[in-house]
């Protein structure tokens, strides 16, 4: 009996130094993007024209890649060597969205790639920035190109106990600041202009002055709901939304305070309203300015 498990240990031993063990073999991953198609804010969704190249040390085949985020419309495979594999791809892919800065949001816009089979102990990729790189010829309406990176990770699937390479492309884009400003900001501005103009107003012209602010509040409301058509509706509040939030305590309070003097001009406290008048005529100029500026300065340097 002894004899036998001799046998079967040194056969289980010599099959073992016989077959080959597998082992995850590196491939290098470059992409150089050509073009992009237009980025849709709705549904994070863009077209991309690329370069898709895989580099071995050794013969390797990772030909079994897929795109995570969307999928291929074109794949044309330019060089097919035993250690490498060329690719010129034209993708529609998509991407989350995140607005809580617009209308000054960037966005990051992701090309992901994956194994479709191997499993990251076969086949695991490793960045190659050396041939990355996005065409300076690209021009893409409504952004700014802010930069690129790549990376590499582990993507684990616990439902099936695997774990796959994934390959991450980053393209950073961000609003144009000043179109952004003009479009969403000046006109509102404007807006606060006209209401702050009407404290130069005597207090003689107090139903002139509530007709002017109940008029910018209506233009407000209106303004507000036709930037807001511009994005699909989310759970947060954007900076838009904050700005016009803003907007509107202004304006509103503008109406309770020419309201109140109103009331007092009805009960003939004139020196009372004269008095009132004079303080706010001129420092409504300051401190509705300084509310925006707090503001600004608390987006973007504190959140």
């Amino acid at each position: 009996m002894n004899k036998y498990n001799l046998i079967i240990f040194f056969s289980l031993l010599l099959a073992l130094l016989i077959v080959p063990q597998v082992h995850a073999q590196d491939v290098k991953v470059s992409m150089y993007i050509l073009n992009l198609g237009k980025f849709d804010v709705a549904t994070g969704s863009f077209t991309a024209d690329f370069y898709l190249n895989f580099q071995c040390e050794e013969n390797c085949s990772p030909e079994s890649f897929e795109f995570m985020n969307g999928r291929a419309t074109s794949v044309d495979k330019i060089i097919d060597t035993p250690k490498e594999k060329f690719y010129r791809i034209q993708a529609t892919l998509n991407s989350p969205v995140d607005l809580r800065k617009f209308p000054f949001d960037s966005q990051d816009m992701m090309i992901i790639i994956e194994d479709k089979r191997n499993t990251i102990d076969v086949i695991n990729y490793v960045t190659n920035d050396k041939e990355s790189g996005i065409d300076p010829s690209i021009i893409f309406t409504g952004w700014e190109l802010d930069k690129w990176e790549s990376d590499a990770v582990e993507h684990t699937y616990d439902v099936y106990d695997e774990k796959y390479s994934q390959y991450r492309f980053h393209i950073k884009i961000e609003k144009i600041f000043m179109n952004s400003f003009i479009k969403t900001f000046l006109p509102i501005l404007f807006i606060i202009l006209i209401v702050l103009f009407t404290f130069v107003l005597d207090p003689d012209k107090i139903t002139t002055r509530l007709t002017m602010t109940t008029a910018a509040l209506t233009a407000s409301v209106m303004f507000h709901i036709s930037i807001s058509n511009q994005i699909p509706p989310v759970g947060y509040m954007t900076m838009a939304d904050q700005f016009m939030v803003i907007t509107y305590g202004i304006i509103l309070a503008t109406i309770v305070l020419n309201v109140f003097l109103l009331e007092l001009t009805e009960r003939k406290h004139a020196d009372k309203v004269e008095k009132f008048h004079r303080k706010t005529e001129f420092s409504v100029f300051i401190i509705v300015p300084l509310i925006y500026i707090i503001w600004f300065l608390i987006i973007f340097f504190l959140l």
